[in-house]
């Protein structure tokens, strides 16, 4: 118990750490994995040996996909490819159906690059519709961020989910099955539902002047169906092998072929390749182009692969102290279901660390046990702690600052708007995870 008591400490250490001494998150994390494996009993000379593996581990797993998902990102943004599928939405959806299609935009943007992008970029086009459709703009704001949101939160290649799918060893085809099936019923509450009963909606101001979104002439935008099937690809090929390796045994050749097909690092180089030959081969660029618009894509997306290459630190020594098997014993002893206290560790780890990845892969060291332990799904586990990772956060959260300053609103309001959509989409999420658990 005296294990578990230290990592408690430790993550109320990380959180001053980032707070009041606004300390970098890979040194804090590393400061504070030192803190719990020493407190926590774990021999000296196995420390250094448990950082390795809590970082190799990580990126070995993970980098790959998060490098190419920054890179097919840019690709989309620069060439056009996420306008024309804003576009293409936004005109076949009318007035009527327009927070629907916005969601749908979200969604796609959220898979196909970081949050923050898909949020600046989706923001202005959304202002615009909204002054053109004399509609409140946070009415249309809502839906897109809630897709957003939960498009970053539960798909690969984002980091978060993927960070999750290395720690669970989970069959990431289930994972897109089953974030879909979860993500459908939260996009409803919170992307359609709380905008129509949201009290005082309406009259929310908004005090900051955005710049119109940077477009490019229609002539120049690459075709919808090209632009679409770029993010669709890797979880398409994915979740296609999956299904076609069921018709054959484990040993066949035809099984092998499509188990390396379908891993996520190389479906996500054909999402690669993909990207570069219809999107810009097609307009004349080269193999040099696209090597310039890798190098800049790596460049921005480092310092959030070191970030959470860290969280597998705390990770591991979480482990390793044995203070994960404590949570066992605990929850065995609970009449509660081992879903709902994976999501309540995380949701705690999130609103105290305000870093939905960080606080995504630090509970999932505390929690995988209780997959093994239970027989739960490894796939299902994902879905729930990535639910958790995105509940309600505070003021000190990235993605609460981005919001409330963009808009320039009130703290109120924001907590109101991004507050509740954020509470709205992790509770359904979790209520869908224990009603898919009946099923499998």
């Amino acid at each position: 118990m005296i294990q578990l008591i230290w990592v408690l400490v430790g993550i109320c250490l990380l959180v001053v750490l980032n707070l009041k001494f606004k300390m970098h998150n890979m040194l804090s994390l590393l400061l504070v994995g030192l803190f719990i494996a020493l407190t926590a009993g774990i021999p000296i000379d196995k420390i250094i040996t448990a950082v390795e593996t809590g970082v190799g581990g990580i990126f070995g797993k993970l980098a790959i996909i998060i490098l190419f998902g920054a890179i097919i990102g840019k690709i989309m943004t620069d060439t056009g490819a996420s306008q024309r599928i804003a576009d293409t939405v936004i005109d076949k959806c009318g007035t009527r159906f327009l927070p629907v299609g916005l969601m749908f935009i979200g969604v796609i943007f959220g898979i196909a690059m970081f949050y923050e992008v898909a949020f600046l970029i989706s923001v202005p086009l959304v202002l615009a519709v909204a002054k053109k459709a004399k509609v409140p703009y946070m009415k249309l704001v809502i839906p897109i961020v809630t897709g957003c949101t939960m498009g970053h939160s539960l798909f690969p290649p984002q980091p978060g989910p993927v960070a999750l799918v290395a720690a669970f060893d989970a069959d990431i085809s289930k994972v897109y099955i089953y974030g879909i099936l979860a993500i459908i019923p939260a996009l409803i509450c919170a992307g359609l539902l709380l905008p129509k009963f949201l009290p005082g909606i309406k009259g929310i101001p908004m005090n900051s002047m955005l710049k119109p979104a940077p477009t490019m002439p229609e002539d120049q935008l690459p075709s919808f169906a090209a632009s679409i099937s770029i993010p669709l690809t890797p979880a398409v090929v994915m979740i296609a092998s999956s299904v076609i390796k069921e018709f054959f045994g484990e040993k066949t050749t035809v099984y092998k072929v499509f188990g390396f097909i379908g891993s996520a690092e190389i479906s996500m180089l054909l999402a690669l390749f993909a990207a570069f030959f219809l999107l810009m081969h097609s307009k004349g660029q080269t193999i040099a182009d696209l090597t310039h618009k890798m190098e800049e894509a790596i460049g921005q997306v480092g310092n959030v692969l070191i970030v959470i290459c860290s969280g597998g630190i705390i990770k591991e020594v979480i482990i390793e102290s044995g203070a994960a098997d404590h949570i066992v014993q605990l929850v065995s002893s609970i009449p509660v279901s081992p879903f709902i206290i994976a999501w309540i560790i995380t949701a705690i780890i999130r609103v105290l660390t305000g870093q939905g990845a960080v606080a995504a892969i630090t509970a999932a060291g505390m929690v995988a046990p209780l997959v093994t332990q239970f027989g739960l799904d490894p796939a299902l586990m994902v879905i729930c702690v990535a639910c958790g990772s995105n509940t309600i956060t505070l003021m000190y959260d990235g993605g609460f600052l981005l919001f409330k300053e963009t808009f320039g609103i009130s703290m109120k309001d924001t907590f109101k708007t991004w507050g509740l959509l954020e509470l709205i989409n992790s509770l359904v999420g979790l209520l869908a995870v224990l009603v898919i658990d009946i099923f499998v």
